[in-house]
């Protein structure tokens, strides 16, 4: 029996010598390796956090200590040692074990995450309700250096400094380059100081040197700076240091021995403490080391090679569509500039970076940041294209609404991952979108039914002097020929692609897809239905939405959306207002509640949103059931 086979809940590995726990961080790395080359996931993290993992575990007692992840994503050695090996296979399958952090999934998992830079709020909220309920199990928050380029990270150091909770927070750093003479060093004098009879010294003596009379807090205050300045030349410890926190490293994170000794020395901690350690994206496995950005979420791929097992069936994906539509308009437009928050390759926006590298700014994981400068590229004649997945748009509402809407600055928002996006889960899918920015004033909604839509929609956009968004789904397109010269569509108007008497079908953007399926079986139940792709949220096309509205009385609406507040919302609002009456209307879109992880077309299967669903609504609008 392997070791990892051995591991049934986390004290298992407290009975493992030193030794055998780097033979484990082997065994672990095997099975990671496999199940992702499998099911697709993140790699490259979790592969550089095994040995962190491990120590972790090693030291602290869990799950009474508690460990928060932040973003999750490199938990997957974590879930293997918490009893979660027997079905690991299941990785972000249908009905399986998530890919991030997940409460319901364990008592292990300290705090659900998906979003980036979290953890040290969320985990100074634990530390402080463990404080008012007498508890002094630690709080662990491992963080990355990625995750320090978003505000909340620091507006939680900034309380938890100021609060001096005992929070230990591990920034895993895979991306800082340290010589080996510096590390070595740092290393060696992080565990000095970190030494429990050093800490105890250094505090007494603070306090023996405060009590002196008069002179007292000034000779301290010199010995604190003489301490800070020493540290401050071999380490870069001072930011966190201004924080309140005690810091320590950096460290080599895969660098069991070192880590096991700096976590013990750390342990229960009276102040805010830092941990820095130093660790390699893909760790283990040449590919992912060689490449950690492809290697960060990837699909399935051959172990050997680590090239994708990804078929291309040649039509582009509504990425790869807007990222080469992007280049084809700022060569003529010197206005155009991109936006991203830390997701170039997954917005299409690397070679528009490199072919526009002065029009191109990855702001880092900030995008409250991204909304707000490009308000101010703005408000100087700029045209800022501001590309975002849905799900981490959310998180910069309020810029949106006032540094954006309230002037009307024409700031376009590229959306992508819109709609139901899948393996990832709750705190991916793009469901939120056309409700949180439809109540905004001055924006317009777009959505397209088709690759070549998406063309002529962002033409649009780029010419539209007001505040503009264009929300479009993960993966490929439908295969229709792109235009060369895409024509702008006019504001607001919808197009009738379907004519018949009987229901009439509103559908925006992918959903029209499956209006058009939906309609072929409709006619073999002797139903003919008038589908209009409504093209845009807001503003909708009230005038012939009414008019068919009025000649047919049995009208479904759908969208890869919640219902509440979403487009199905926006119609049915729109006909009250205009005194529309006598209509009977099917909405068509997901419930009020979070879609969890599994295949797209299954989730939009199992949510009743896909042909099948728009079928049953139109039997049921004419008393019928589907069979």
């Amino acid at each position: 029996m392997s070791l990892l086979e051995q591991i049934k809940i986390s004290k298992d590995i407290k009975q493992l010598s030193r030794e055998e726990l780097k033979a484990l961080a082997g065994e672990i790395r095997e099975r990671i390796i496999d199940v992702v080359s499998k099911n697709g996931g993140h790699l490259a993290s979790s592969l550089g956090v095994v040995e962190l993992t491990l120590a972790i575990h090693y030291v602290f007692d869990l799950p009474k200590d508690t460990l928060i992840w932040d973003v999750g994503h490199q938990s997957y050695a974590h879930k293997l040692i918490t009893g979660r090996n027997d079905i690991f296979d299941s990785l972000r399958q249908y009905k399986g074990i998530s890919g991030f952090s997940k409460i319901k999934e364990s008592a292990y998992d300290g705090f659900t995450v998906g979003h980036s830079s979290t953890s040290i709020s969320a985990g100074l909220g634990v530390c402080y309700a463990k404080y008012l309920n007498k508890d002094t199990s630690d709080v662990i928050s491992v963080i990355g250096d990625g995750s320090l380029t978003a505000g909340l990270a620091y507006e939680g150091f900034t309380q938890t400094g100021d609060l001096k909770r005992n929070l230990i927070v591990i920034l895993n750093d895979n991306d800082m380059s340290i010589s080996p003479n510096v590390g070595t060093l740092s290393s060696f004098l992080s565990r000095t100081f970190s030494a429990k009879y050093l800490q105890n010294l250094r505090n007494q003596f603070g306090i023996f040197l405060k009590s002196l009379p008069k002179i007292g807090d000034n000779i301290y205050n010199i010995a604190k700076r003489s301490e800070e300045s020493f540290k401050a030349f071999i380490t870069p410890g001072m930011l966190f240091e201004a924080f309140n926190f005690d810091y320590f490293g950096p460290i080599d994170g895969h660098n069991l021995e070192h880590l096991i000794d700096i976590l013990k020395n750390i342990k229960n901690p009276k102040d805010p403490v830092l941990l820095h350690v130093t660790t390699v994206k893909g760790k283990g496995y040449e590919p992912a080391e060689k490449n950690p950005v492809y290697f960060h979420g990837v699909g399935s791929f051959a172990v050997d090679t680590g090239k994708s097992n990804h078929i291309s069936n040649g039509i582009p994906t509504y990425t790869q569509v807007f990222g080469s539509q992007m280049i084809k308009l700022a060569k003529t437009n010197e206005k155009i500039v991109a936006v991203t928050a830390a997701m170039p390759e997954g917005t299409g926006l690397i070679e528009f970076s490199k072919l526009y590298p002065d029009r191109f700014f990855d702001v880092g994981i900030a995008e409250q940041h991204a909304v707000t400068f490009s308000a101010g590229l703005s408000s100087k004649g700029l045209k800022p294209v501001v590309a975002i997945y849905s799900t981490f748009l959310q998180r910069a509402f309020d810029q949106i609404l006032h540094d954006v809407c309230i002037d009307a600055h024409p700031v376009v928002f590229a959306i992508d991952r819109g709609g139901i996006v899948g393996e990832d889960g709750p705190t991916h899918n793009g469901l939120f979108d056309y409700s949180y920015l439809r109540c905004m004033p001055n924006m317009t909604i777009m959505a397209p039914k088709d690759e070549n839509e998406l063309a002529r929609m962002l033409v649009t956009a780029v010419n539209y002097n007001g505040p503009v968004a264009i929300r479009y789904p993960r993966g490929i397109g439908t295969g229709v020929k792109i235009e060369e010269n895409p024509k702008p569509l006019e504001i607001g108007k919808a197009q009738v692609i379907n004519e018949g008497d009987d229901v009439l079908i509103i559908a925006i953007g992918k959903s029209v897809c499956e209006a058009l399926k939906a309609n072929k079986l409709l006619k073999k139940q002797g139903i003919h239905a008038t589908i209009i792709n409504a093209r845009f949220v807001k503003p909708l096309d009230t005038n012939l939405i009414i008019e068919y509205a009025l000649k047919i009385k049995k009208i479904i609406t759908v969208e890869d959306h919640v219902l509440d507040g979403g487009f199905g919302s926006a119609v049915l609002e729109m006909l009250t207002d205009k005194g529309v009456t006598g209509f009977s209307i099917k909405r068509i879109g997901i419930k009020n509640r979070f879609v969890e992880h599994g295949p797209q077309d299954i989730l939009r299967r199992d949510y009743g949103i896909d042909s099948a669903a728009i079928v049953n609504a139109g039997l049921e609008l004419h008393g019928n059931k589907i069979k």
